[in-house]
């Protein structure tokens, strides 16, 4: 087996632009330099407004702090999911209300700065090196840098050690569906939210299914969409069986999915579920002895695949104090910074030095999305992309509720995606 640091290495260099996680309720907190509490967020007694992703404040709290002493300043922090600040941001930035500082997935780089949502930054070379090349690049574009990278993950399946040992978990998953139809009425064995492309796409490529081609050069053709070919038809048809008979619950289909997923999960019900780095806190808080694995390999021999990425620290151009605000992404990205977030969120960080470290390499969930990293691949980092998910999500659910069959459901969404396309403009 390769040891971590090659593999986080070999991973990285295949990104890009990085994909996103799922999205998640919003909950609101505020560092006033003592305490972490909820707060008011129409007050406007603070010099730098800052958006967390979603349950991952407190792997800032400690920096926060030392910056508001440092500079003699006020920072609030509002936690809310990355998958959605920067659609928040249209709104709020315009609004006079929105964040000064945002974390995002890295595909969404590229439709923040053709829409102007987010600042060119002017960090030196000596500081970008810190970050593994890939990592950083996934913030460059056309030469400028907009973010600072946060993290590294994947997809990853966690699992019950209370109630299925390692030497008993299915390897592939064919075998986990044969093992979940054994299981009692309310108990069930791996979950995942299929119904979302985000999701389902690990599968579907595996299966020849794709969601844009490449053209000659290598980048995206967003006119080649291949979510409806016979690869992506057997690969739903294929996963459209956990759900008509009764692996899944009901409740794991549609907006509410994932918090019903985490929640089977946290309550002992599911032996495992298919979920991300972003739980590896929360499980723990909710004290769940659990462990972490790379994704089983399909019915026809492949591994399945995921989506990796890039989440970054990035300043918004709404912000009146723009350059306290860089100065802040500087500092929350740095090395000691980014190992105490570590330590706190376990999320992989994009430093270099951190992500071949030995703390790293000795983490089971590290090395889980490490190997689960080789059969990831980046999430289009185009505009094009922006007309995918929610056309690809409800063809799955329908599915996923036994209204439509497979077929008719991926062409109808594949006609909706080239309509979205060819009325947004989205030619890259």
């Amino acid at each position: 087996m390769l040891k971590l640091n090659r593999l986080v290495v070999a991973a990285l260099a295949i990104l890009g632009l990085a994909g996103c996680g799922p999205n998640k309720l919003e909950t609101n907190v505020t560092s006033n330099n003592k305490d972490t509490t909820v707060a008011d967020t129409k007050t406007n007694d603070y010099d730098l407004l800052v958006w967390e992703d979603k349950a991952k404040s407190n792997g800032i709290k400690e920096a926060v702090e030392k910056f508001e002493q440092e500079h003699n300043v006020k920072i609030k922090v509002i936690e809310k999911a990355y998958g959605n600040q920067l659609e928040d941001l249209r709104l709020d930035g315009p609004a006079g209300t929105g964040a000064d500082v945002i974390t995002i997935p890295g595909d969404q780089i590229g439709t923040a700065v053709t829409e102007g949502l987010v600042k060119e930054l002017s960090v030196d070379d000596a500081f970008k090196r810190i970050f593994t090349e890939a990592a950083m690049n996934s913030q460059i574009v056309n030469g400028k840098v907009y973010g600072i990278p946060k993290a590294v993950e994947t997809q990853v399946m966690f699992y019950n050690k209370d109630l299925i040992s390692e030497s008993e978990l299915p390897k592939t998953l064919d075998e986990w569906y044969e093992y979940s139809k054994k299981l009692q009425e309310g108990k069930y064995g791996l979950l995942a939210t299929w119904d979302q492309i985000y999701y389902a796409n690990g599968i579907i490529t595996a299966y020849g299914g794709y969601i844009f081609g490449l053209n000659d050069d290598g980048s995206y053709n967003p006119e080649d969409i291949g979510l409806d070919n016979e690869g992506a038809i057997e690969a739903v048809e294929y996963i459209s069986k956990f759900y008509k008979e009764g692996v899944f619950p009901a409740g794991i289909i549609g907006e509410q999915g994932i918090n019903v997923l985490d929640s089977l999960f946290t309550e002992g019900k599911a032996v495992a579920i298919i979920s991300g780095p972003w739980n590896l806190e929360p499980f723990t808080e909710a004290g769940i002895n659990y462990g972490v694995k790379p994704l089983p390999l399909l019915a026809n021999g492949k591994h399945m695949g995921s989506f990796i990425g890039v989440k970054s620290y990035n300043v918004s151009s709404y912000s009146k104090n723009a350059e306290l605000a860089e100065k802040f992404v500087e500092f929350i990205g740095n090395e000691e910074n980014s190992k105490v977030r570590y330590e706190i969120t376990k999320e992989v960080p994009a430093v270099a030095a951190l992500a071949e470290s030995e703390e790293v390499k000795s983490s089971e969930s590290a090395l889980a999305i490490a190997e689960q990293s080789q059969y990831a691949i980046i999430t289009p980092g185009i505009t094009a992309m922006n007309s995918v998910w929610s056309p690809a999500d409800s063809a799955l659910q329908t599915i996923a509720t036994g209204s439509a069959d497979v077929t008719s459901a991926l062409k109808q969404a594949v006609e909706q995606i080239k309509a979205d396309i060819a009325a947004s403009g989205a030619t890259q």
